[in-house]
């Protein structure tokens, strides 16, 4: 075939041929392969390439298919890709444009589950350390549930019948759909600002994964975490197990079991309190019975057939006390006086005043009041005064004479 006889085209014409017989070709498929390159961008749409061993294609999926996944998208995760194949011919690629991913080996919401599962773990939300104790009889329940389900019917029949009077508060939830997991979330976390509610039951009955997904979002999970009252999670049947369950102070196997869980049986406290009371009873007739006897043992010893004697004893030793204590005061006092006496009489034999008495006189100075003790402290002319026992004699000195002989100074 000569160049005149090939078809001749421009890039865009090209473009427009290959996208034509592509996207007829393959309007929907299924492609399997490995996430690589996962990029979310602002707008909420994911881009990503698809790859196995030996090939790859740019695969893009829109915000609103993005928005019902279950499960968390990541790099090096295997999946089933739904969707058909478009061709960019403005770059003249080709890329998967995809409505859904499945997980390979595993369904998304199973998927989504062991995600939420291991992040929530990881936090340590399921942590045993961290779960509160329910109230042994709790003022108020409260119920988050459907008000058309048949848990919530045989939830209050169970309560009622154990504890009778029992104060419920029913808080009315859709319990599966889009709207459930909000709602939910939103009663638990505003239920503390009802009076006097100090347990909380959330839950619904049985039903497929899908009907009982709503416990298994976070959005739930957290709230029951923040939760500022005690929560039982009553979801489903045994062999159910949801991440409210996880999360929640106890797990109640249904919603049965959980109404059963929160009251005891008034009828047999009423019974326990009755034997309570005859034990009680019975061991305070034995501790008086006790008592009796031993008071009768007591009463027969001394002490108690003459409770006084001991304090006549007592008051009479005082008294003997007292006797000997005036005695031994009256002896000192006597004795220092004697003492006294004595150093009275010493110290009147040494005062200049017994000398005087006994015929001697003193001489001092006038006006100095120097004693004198020698004539050589006297001039002619010095004013003495001499004392003797009843007074003093005022002189003057006329001559002083030494005692030699010829010595004198007048």
């Amino acid at each position: 075939m000569s160049a005149a006889e090939l078809p001749k085209l421009t890039v865009s014409q090209l473009s427009d041929c290959l996208r034509e017989i592509v996207e007829l070709s393959f309007p929907r498929l299924i492609v399997t392969g490995e996430i690589s390159g996962l990029t979310r961008a602002s707008s909420g749409h994911l881009y990503f390439t698809l790859k196995d061993d030996a090939s790859q294609i740019k695969a893009v999926m829109w915000r609103s298919a993005a928005q019902k996944m279950r499960f968390d998208l990541k790099d090096g995760l295997a999946v089933e890709a739904i969707g058909g194949v478009e061709v960019y011919a403005p770059r003249g690629q080709y890329q998967l444009m995809v409505e859904r991913l499945v997980p390979q080996g595993v369904g998304p919401l199973e998927l989504a589950f062991r995600q939420l599962q291991a992040k929530l773990a990881e936090e340590g939300l399921f942590d045993p350390a961290r779960k509160r104790p329910l109230p042994q009889f709790p003022k108020r329940i409260a119920l988050i549930t459907s008000p058309a389900g048949a848990a919530l019917h045989d939830m209050l029949q169970i309560l009622l019948r154990r504890w009778p009077g029992v104060r419920v508060i029913v808080i009315p939830v859709p319990v599966q759909g889009p709207e459930a997991a909000p709602k939910i979330a939103a009663a638990l976390k505003m239920v503390h600002r009802l009076p006097d509610v100090d347990v909380v039951v959330c839950g619904r009955g049985g039903g497929s994964l899908e009907d009982l997904w709503a416990f298994n979002e976070e959005v739930v999970a957290r709230a029951i975490a923040n939760c500022k009252i005690p929560v039982i999670s009553a979801v489903g049947h045994e062999t159910d197990v949801t991440i409210a369950d996880l999360v929640a102070d106890q797990r109640a196997l249904t919603p049965s079991e959980a109404a059963e869980r929160v009251v005891p049986v008034k009828a047999e406290w009423r019974q326990h309190v009755e034997q309570l009371k005859q034990r009680m009873a019975l061991s305070l007739s034995g501790r008086v019975a006790q008592s009796r006897r031993e008071l009768e043992r007591l009463a027969k010893r001394r002490a108690f057939a003459k409770p006084l004697e001991p304090i006549h004893r007592l008051s009479r030793k005082l008294d003997e006390l007292e006797i000997r204590l005036k005695q031994g005061w009256k002896r000192r006092f006597e004795r220092s006086q004697a003492e006294l006496a004595s150093l009275g009489r010493e110290l009147q034999a040494l005062s200049p005043l017994a000398v005087l008495e006994r015929g001697f006189s003193i001489t001092k100075k006038v006006p100095t009041g120097e004693l004198i003790k020698s004539v050589s402290q006297l001039a002619v002319g010095d004013r003495l005064a001499t004392l003797i026992p009843d007074g003093q004699i005022l002189s003057q000195v006329l001559e002083i004479d030494t005692g030699e002989e010829g010595d004198s100074t007048e």
